[in-house]
């Protein structure tokens, strides 16, 4: 394998990418030119969601930088309702043609749907709790910034003669909603990833992190860890199918854990799509299972408000293994005579609502020591390709991707291929013997959650893979 000698830094244009987001003033303006055309066009109700994103990225394969972007744009999201009808239209275009175009197009557009008897009258002013989760640092994080982060992954990688590939990316974006009945919500946040890949052929190995705040990113940890897990996966023992005790990473417990969230969904469980139909309230996990929905908890990210503007409600799903609450929208809520818990998603929709920003409470255990109590298992990095083949008992199926290792008398001893699992979340949930605390993990199958790794028995694999 030839390796580059040393990281090659290109950035592939200009340097320069600051960007100064527009004040809540300008946001509300801009709502304010919106709600005032459409009055003007006959709409009996209007909202508007106005959404703007700068965010950079820094790609690099190979050892080296190859490409690096910056984006910063606006859009504007009209919704009219009108006879019991509702209609959305999008323009990134900010002139009052244009809104004035887009205001037409939505009530057109709902003029020729069928009346909606669930349709509620949009909702009045709010009162929010406010987060913060913007950070200049984060902000201010410059392109030269970025690359000194991966020329360290990159020379790691020379001097182990391994391959680097991944992405650095760092942003600030922010939302504001406000209708024809006074509602004004905002919203702005920071944003940065790191996600590294080491190649040491034929093995590879990854690690990946997210945060509002960069500096709670650590670009050359990852790179380390990916890099200790490629060299001790270069030669890999083919073991058997069946069940093993596994230790799962927070991202493998991430990427399983995130196909669970739409059934906490009202309107799931009313359209009866959801695995908690007539299992509420009952025994179903694993009486050390708490699941909550907090997007107030100090590691999540998002807005304190749902697509309608109504407030987010910090909501306990699950409670020791029992399934407690579900969340809901308005139009849900009003179905269930609940009171509306600020999950719903941008009308119109299909889906209803759903949590969005899920806490998965752990232990007091770590990963060195769920492998130190493991006689015989399996350490699991992350999964991939997982697709549900049971939506009721959430039988998933999937692979293992970046790191398979087994575990023999408390002590990682070798590399094993891939296997592919076919393993029920309620069944896995129930089997959980030691959690970490819980960090906010990320992977590539889910959106961010805050979850902990896991030690899991009689976890399930069905085949061995050809890789």
């Amino acid at each position: 394998m030839t390796v580059a000698p040393r990281a090659r830094i290109n950035m592939g244009g200009k340097k320069t990418e600051r960007a100064e987001l527009r004040s809540p003033r300008e946001l509300r303006g801009i709502i304010e030119t919106v709600l005032r055309l459409a009055k003007s066009a006959g709409a009996p109700e209007t909202e508007v969601h106005v959404d703007e994103v700068a965010d950079a990225l820094t790609r690099f394969a190979n050892n080296g930088i190859h490409q690096n972007v910056f984006e910063h744009g606006v859009t504007v999201s009209i919704r009219t309702a009108t006879g019991g009808r509702t209609a959305r239209a999008t323009t990134n275009r900010l002139d009052e043609d244009s809104l004035r175009a887009a205001i037409e197009a939505s009530l057109s557009l709902a003029h020729s749907e069928p009346p909606d008897p669930r349709l509620l009258p949009m909702p009045g002013k709010q009162r929010y709790r406010a987060v913060r989760r913007f950070i200049r640092g984060t902000a201010a994080l410059t392109p030269e910034d970025r690359a000194r982060a991966v020329r360290l992954a990159c020379d790691l990688a020379a001097r182990k003669r391994q391959m680097a590939a991944g992405i650095f990316s760092s942003g600030q974006s922010q939302t504001a909603v406000g209708n024809s009945r006074g509602l004004f919500a905002t919203y702005c946040e920071t944003h940065s990833q790191f996600s590294v890949t080491m190649q040491e052929d034929p093995a590879a190995s990854w690690a990946k992190a997210d945060s509002a705040d960069v500096r709670e990113i650590y670009p050359q940890k990852l790179a380390e860890r990916a890099s200790r897990k490629a060299h001790l996966a270069v030669k890999t023992q083919e073991l058997a199918p069946g069940r093993y005790t596994v230790t799962l990473e927070p991202a493998a417990v991430l990427d399983l854990v995130g196909f669970m969230f739409y059934d906490f969904a009202a309107t799931a469980v009313q359209d009866k799509r959801s695995c908690l139909n007539n299992r509420m309230g009952k025994q179903l996990f694993g009486k050390n299972i708490n699941i909550g929905d907090d997007v107030y908890h100090p590691l999540q990210k998002g807005a304190p408000f749902d697509g309608e503007g109504m407030p987010r409600q910090k909501v306990l799903l699950v409670d020791r293994g029992v399934p407690k609450n579900l969340v809901y929208s308005r139009a849900s809520a009003k179905m269930a005579r609940r009171k509306p818990t600020g999950h719903g998603f941008a009308l119109p929709n299909e889906y209803g609502e759903a949590p969005m920003n899920l806490v998965l409470s752990g232990g007091d255990s770590s990963v060195e020591k769920m492998v130190a109590s493991t006689n015989r298992g399996l350490l699991v990095t992350r999964l991939w390709y997982i697709r549900e083949v049971d939506p009721y008992e959430k039988v998933m199926t999937g692979m293992t991707r970046d790191g398979l290792f087994l575990v023999e008398n408390g002590r990682v001893t070798g590399a094993v291929r891939n296997l592919r699992f076919n393993q029920s979340l309620i069944e896995m949930l129930g089997k959980v013997e030691l959690m970490s605390p819980s960090i906010r993990a990320t992977g590539e199958e889910s959106f961010e959650m805050v979850v902990p790794a896991m030690k899991v028995r009689d976890f399930h694999f069905s085949e061995v893979t050809k890789f």
